[in-house]
C-alpha cells in the first residue's frame, strides 16, 4: 500500500469542551475534574473549590470510583498514575501495580493442576496497589489531609448512591454465586436477598468503616499531615487490612477452576514489603507534542509505538477508511511486539529503547500493506529474535484459526464476563496534571473479604505460566498490565487522557489524538468522534482469546467506510453508533486556559471546571 508521507495538517474545529482561564488570581477560578463517573468528578471539583490541588483532587475522585464503580474498580485493585508538577515541570509515574506473591510460583500453580492462571478468584490475586499509589501521591504532592480528601468516598459507601446499570447487571448475573459461595458478597451486594436495580439507593457500609477506620488509624500515628497519611498507609499495608486478606487469602474460595475451590497466594508478608513508588516515564513525539507513558511493565508504550509509526506517514490526507485501515495494521505490529517484547523491566531484558526508535518504527510501518494482515509479526529491535508464548504461536501456526480461549478447557472465567477499568483527569489553577486508571478488584471477578468490603484483583491473569517469556511468571514481578493513562507535554501545555478498556485503552486514544492533534477538533468533538478497535492478537485477560483480523467499529464511520474495510479483509462487526471508548482528557492548554471533556457514551462520564 502507497502511504502517504506526513505533509501539513487540515484544520477541523468544534465547540463542546470545557474551558476556562487558569490565571490563580482571578477569584473563582479552581481547575477542572473529568472522569468516567460524574460523582467523582463532582467530588474532585470540590476538593479543588476547597483550595485543594490536583493531587488533592485525584485521590479524593479514585477513592469515589472505588465506591460507585464497584464493577469497574475497587480499593483491592491497581492502577498507573502519570503526574505533571508545574513548581518544578517534572513529569513522572506514581506505580501503584502491585506485584506477584513470593509463592506464586509456576511449580505451585501445577501443583493445583493449572497450567494458565484463570481470571477469577485468589489464584490471580496479586499485591493491592492502588492505597499505596493513593497515599504517596497525597503524601508527597498535595495539600490537605487523607480525611478531607476521603469524606466523600466514606459518604457515598455509608450514605448511599444510585446503582449503575451496569453493575446491577454484574451483580444479577452472580446472584446463584454470591448466595451459594461468595457470601460475603452477597451480604453487599444482595440487600434484602435481591440484587440491587439500577438507579436504586445502594450503600456498602463495610467498606465505608474500612475507610473510616483507615483515616482514624492515620490520625492515630501523630498530629502531622504525613504521618496521619503514612499511619494510614500502614495501617492497610502492615495492619489490619493486611491481616484480614491473610487470613482470606489462606481459605479456600470457590472460583470454578478444576476442583472448584482453592486458597491464594498472597500473605500479609507480600503486602508488608510492597511500597508504590515513582519511575521516569516513556515518551515519544507526535503531531508537535510529546506524548508519555509509563515503563512496559504497562502496555502504555505500545501507544507510543503506534505514534512513532504513524508520525511517518501524513495522516491528514488519508481518506476515512485509509486511516482506519493503516491505524488498524499499524496496531497489530504494536501489539505483537507488546506480545514478544512487554514485561517488568525488572525481571526481564525488555529492548524498550530500541522499540520505540524512529528507525525501528520506520521499517515496522513498511509492512503495512494494502489488505488486513492475517499475521502476528513481532519485530526484531536491535537484531533480537522475538519470542512469543508456545500456546500463541501454535495458535497461529495453522494460518490464524485460533480456539476460543488459549487458556485450558473448563478455566478462564466460570462466574461472568470480567470487569473493567476507570479513568480520572484532573488539572488545576497552579499547573498540576494528574491522569489516573483505577481498575481491579472487581466484585464479579473475586469474592469480597468479610469485613472488609472489597474484593482482591485478578492481575496475576496477565503472567505467562511458561517460563524465558518477557511477561512470564517471576515472584515479586509485576505483571504486564493493560492499564494506560498518558500525558501529552507541549509548549505551555499539558493534557491528561485516557479510557478504561483493557486491550482497547492504547486503540481509542489513537483516532482521539489524530483528531485533536492532527485535525484540529477540540478534545469534545475528538472524544465524540467514531471509534473502532482490533481484537487480531490474543487478549490479556484468560481464557486469551483472539479474532485474526477482527475488528469493532461504529456505525457513525459510516456504511461506505464499514464495507471497503471488509472489502480489504477485515472482518468488521458493527459495534452500533455509540458504543467504544470511555475517553476523558483535562489540562492547560497553550493560552492559558483550562479544558476539559468527558466521553458520552453510556450517559456516565462528566467533565467539569470553574
Amino acid at each position: 500500500m502507497n502511504l502517504p508521507t506526513r505533509s501539513g495538517h487540515r484544520s477541523l474545529s468544534r465547540v463542546g469542551e470545557v474551558t476556562f482561564t487558569t490565571r490563580p488570581e482571578i477569584v473563582g477560578t479552581f481547575g477542572t475534574v473529568a472522569s468516567t463517573h460524574w460523582l467523582a468528578s463532582a467530588s474532585g471539583m470540590a476538593v479543588l473549590e476547597a483550595g485543594g490541588n490536583a493531587f488533592d483532587a485525584a485521590v479524593a475522585s479514585g477513592l469515589v470510583l472505588h465506591v460507585v464503580e464497584p464493577h469497574l474498580n475497587g480499593l483491592g485493585g491497581d492502577m498507573p498514575v502519570l503526574c505533571h508538577e508545574a513548581t518544578t515541570g517534572r513529569t513522572f509515574t506514581v506505580c501503584g501495580q502491585g506485584v506477584a506473591p513470593s509463592s506464586a510460583t509456576p511449580e505451585a500453580y501445577a501443583a493445583h493442576g493449572i497450567e494458565e492462571i484463570p481470571g477469577t478468584g485468589l489464584l490471580a490475586a496479586t499485591v493491592p496497589g492502588t492505597f499505596g499509589a493513593w497515599m504517596l501521591m497525597l503524601e508527597r504532592y498535595g495539600s490537605l489531609t487523607l480525611r478531607e480528601v476521603a469524606q466523600y468516598a466514606i459518604g457515598y459507601a455509608r450514605d448511599g448512591y444510585p446503582f449503575l446499570a451496569q453493575a446491577a447487571t454484574a451483580v444479577a448475573a452472580l446472584e446463584d454465586v454470591f448466595t451459594g459461595h461468595w457470601h460475603a458478597s452477597a451480604e453487599i451486594y444482595l440487600p434484602g436477598g435481591r440484587a440491587p436495580e439500577a438507579g436504586e439507593r445502594f450503600c456498602n457500609p463495610a467498606l465505608a468503616a474500612t475507610l473510616e477506620r483507615l483515616v482514624a488509624e492515620g490520625e492515630a500515628a501523630g498530629p502531622g499531615r504525613e504521618q496521619q497519611i503514612e499511619g494510614a498507609r500502614q495501617a492497610f499495608y502492615s495492619g489490619f487490612v493486611a491481616e484480614q486478606i491473610d487470613i482470606f487469602a489462606a481459605s479456600e474460595q470457590f472460583d470454578g477452576v478444576g476442583s472448584g475451590a482453592h486458597r491464594g497466594f498472597l500473605t500479609g508478608a507480600d503486602l508488608d514489603v510492597w511500597r508504590a513508588r515513582e519511575e521516569e516515564p516513556l515518551t515519544v513525539d507526535f503531531a508537535g507534542v510529546q506524548v508519555a507513558k509509563t515503563q512496559p511493565w504497562g502496555q502504555g508504550p505500545v501507544l507510543l509505538q503506534q505514534l512513532a509509526m504513524l508520525e511517518q506517514l501524513d495522516l491528514a490526507e488519508m481518506s476515512d477508511a485509509d486511516l482506519v485501515h493503516t491505524v488498524t495494521e499499524v496496531a497489530k505490529l504494536a501489539f505483537a511486539d507488546r506480545e514478544a517484547w512487554y514485561g517488568d523491566p525488572e525481571h526481564s531484558d525488555v529492548p524498550v529503547e530500541e522499540l520505540l526508535r524512529a528507525g525501528y518504527a520506520a521499517e515496522r510501518v513498511g509492512l503495512v500493506g494494502a489488505d488486513a494482515s492475517g499475521e502476528l509479526r513481532p519485530g526484531s529491535p536491535g537484531g533480537r529474535a522475538p519470542r512469543l508464548p508456545a500456546r500463541v504461536v501454535a495458535a497461529m501456526a495453522d494460518g490464524g484459526a485460533w480456539p476460543d480461549g488459549l487458556a485450558t478447557p473448563g478455566q478462564g472465567e466460570p462466574t461472568v464476563a470480567r470487569g473493567d477499568t476507570c479513568h480520572l483527569d484532573v488539572a488545576d489553577r497552579w499547573g498540576n496534571v494528574v491522569a489516573a486508571t483505577p481498575s481491579g478488584g472487581w466484585l464479579q471477578s473475586s469474592p469480597t473479604i468479610p469485613g472488609l468490603g472489597f474484593a482482591l484483583g485478578t492481575r496475576a491473569q496477565m503472567f505467562w505460566l511458561e517460563q524465558g517469556l518477557a511477561s512470564s511468571l517471576v515472584p515479586g514481578a509485576r505483571p504486564r498490565t493493560t492499564l494506560s493513562p498518558g500525558l501529552l507535554l507541549g509548549t505551555d501545555r499539558v493534557l491528561a487522557f485516557g479510557t478504561p478498556g483493557g486491550d482497547q485503552q492504547d486503540q481509542w486514544t489513537v483516532p482521539f489524538l489524530i483528531n485533536h492533534l492532527v485535525r484540529g477538533m477540540d478534545l469534545q468533538a475528538a472524544i465524540d468522534a467514531p471509534s473502532w478497535h482490533s481484537m487480531h492478537w490474543p487478549s490479556s485477560f484468560a481464557p486469551r482469546v483472539a479474532q485474526p483480523r477482527g475488528m469493532r467499529a461504529e456505525s457513525r464511520l459510516g456504511a461506505d467506510v464499514l464495507a471497503e474495510l471488509r472489502a480489504r479483509g477485515h472482518q468488521v462487526e458493527d459495534a452500533g453508533d455509540w458504543s467504544l471508548g470511555r475517553i476523558s482528557a483535562a489540562g492547560t492548554r497553550p493560552d492559558g486556559m483550562l479544558h476539559a471533556a468527558a466521553n458520552p457514551r453510556g450517559m456516565q462520564g462528566y467533565a467539569v471546571g470553574r
